[in-house]
């Protein structure tokens, strides 16, 4: 295992799971049924072709097998404001595609920063992980999940506020441990 999945498999366990920043990522880590995907091109365009190619051969991979997925760019989308340009030509080419019903993109960034929010708000920390990436969720998968959630809507309120109290500094030292492994 290369050391960006490792570190990208202790982020999904210490923090994803570990502060229950997503209630739905225990079953399809402790299942096996992630499926992590390196990506080690440095250019946008080799990025953006790696991560298309990805997202083709992630549909037709059985849920069983591939739950969800991360890809994980190791090298490259550096620059936050590049990752969200190939983000939105990704987004484009799944509705091009006819897939935005059956495939999302949720991201995930080392300098996540949601509008409107100051960069060292904690709360950017929710989307904040070791390396750019982008995680693909099938729909359906999405939807059941969402539908045994008693409160969805709640999930986003709790974490913001679960990462405001912890602080960033606190935050930033999970992610560097998670860096180190």
């Amino acid at each position: 295992m290369t050391d960006a999945i490792a570190q990208t498999r202790c982020w999904v366990k210490e923090v994803v799971i570990g502060l229950n920043l997503c209630p739905f990522a225990r079953i399809p880590f402790e299942a096996g049924s992630i499926r992590y995907q390196l990506c080690e091109a440095v250019e946008n365009d080799a990025v953006y072709a790696a991560l298309i190619q990805e997202l083709a051969v992630f549909a037709q991979l059985p849920p069983e097998e591939a739950e969800t997925g991360l890809f994980i760019v190791s090298r490259g989308l550096v620059d936050f404001d590049s990752y969200l340009d190939v983000l939105e030509d990704a987004q484009a080419a799944l509705e091009e595609a006819g897939l935005e019903g059956m495939l999302q993109l949720a991201s995930f960034h080392p300098d996540y920063c949601f509008e409107g929010m100051e960069v060292d708000d904690p709360a950017n920390y929710t989307n904040r992980s070791p390396y750019p990436m982008f995680h693909l969720i099938r729909q359906d998968g999405l939807a059941a999940a969402l539908e045994s959630w008693p409160d969805p809507e709640s999930i986003p309120r709790r974490n913001v506020a679960l990462l405001r109290e912890m602080g960033a500094d606190t935050m930033c030292r999970l992610l560097d441990r998670c860096r180190e492994s």
